[in-house]
């Protein structure tokens, strides 16, 4: 008998997509697992912890880690723990995504890419928005700028809300998984309870619904979630710092939190497969973004 076990028929992986906030690391995760799984928004610091998005494909599994945007501010613990489990992605995978817009490199591109450099893993570029250049060619400067930043396998012209060149990416990735068993089932397609997926829904109805007019100051914790099979009831509370922020979310004669509550319902409801009944409030718990028991009370923590 060989005493040298023999490799499995199967690939299985993990894949961190990271860069700055707001370049387009969520969209790109939904669109890979061909599902909805991390919230998105046109406002930065959307995304606040690591979201596993999972995609099962006969003898591959790829496991997507979507991260937080690492940026400069470390003013609150929030912050803080954003940057802190960003930066521990990237250790800890297989392989790296890194997103960049096709003609835009901030400071906070730097510190991705100097975070990076502590990782022994490969690491993928993908220039995303390229949807809006006619002439591929013009790309050219781009790519080489970023060949001089970076020592990457591969730097690939995406568009992440178009799904443009996906499929290039997706053959990518899979040269680069290890020879592994499959970690998840095969219709598993988040880590994440529906808890978890219901408050971030409703957070992102929050975001796209107010914009600039409310700071990042707000976060939603499920107190109720019951599934009786044909009907789930979950109560949610929307948790601000201040009365005036509490305000402006319930608007004027509650108009502003009900149209937040008919949104989500409707994506819960996509989500589920059944009917939802959601019941929302607003509560001011001041501080809560620079607590860190806070943000244990909310689940920030891992």
């Amino acid at each position: 008998m060989d005493s040298v076990s023999s490799l499995p028929d199967t690939q299985c992986g993990f894949i961190a997509i990271v860069g700055r906030p707001n370049v387009g690391k969520s969209t790109l995760l939904n669109h890979l697992v061909k599902q909805k799984i991390s919230i998105t928004s046109r406002k930065p610091q959307t995304t606040r912890t690591n979201v596993l998005g999972i995609r099962t494909e006969d003898d591959v599994q790829m496991i997507f880690v979507d991260t937080p945007g690492q940026h400069h501010s470390q003013d609150k613990a929030i912050n803080r723990y954003m940057n802190r489990v960003a930066s521990s992605a990237a250790m800890d995978v297989d392989l790296v995504i890194f997103v960049v817009e096709r003609d835009i490199w901030t400071d906070e591109d730097t510190i991705v890419l100097e975070r990076l450099a502590a990782s022994s893993c490969p690491v993928i570029v993908a220039v995303n928005k390229v949807d809006k250049v006619d002439d591929k060619s013009a790309l050219m400067p781009t790519f080489a700028a970023i060949a001089e930043k970076i020592d990457a396998a591969e730097i690939i012209p995406v568009s992440a809300l178009k799904e443009q060149n996906l499929d290039v990416l997706e053959q990518e990735i899979v040269k680069r998984l290890p020879a592994c068993e499959h970690i998840f089932p095969e219709d598993q397609v988040t880590d994440k309870s529906m808890r978890f997926m219901a408050a971030e829904i409703v957070r992102e109805k929050i975001i796209r619904q107010l914009g600039a007019e409310l700071p990042y100051q707000v976060a939603v914790e499920i107190e109720d979630y019951a599934d009786e099979g044909d009907i789930v009831h979950i109560s949610a509370a929307i948790l601000t710092e201040r009365e005036g922020q509490k305000r402006i979310i319930i608007g004027d004669k509650g108009d502003r939190i009900k149209k937040i509550g008919i949104d989500a319902r409707k994506d819960l409801e996509a989500m589920l497969d059944v009917k939802v009944m959601l019941k929302l409030w607003v509560k001011v718990m001041s501080g809560w973004s620079d607590s860190a028991r806070a943000l244990r009370s909310l689940g920030l923590d891992q």
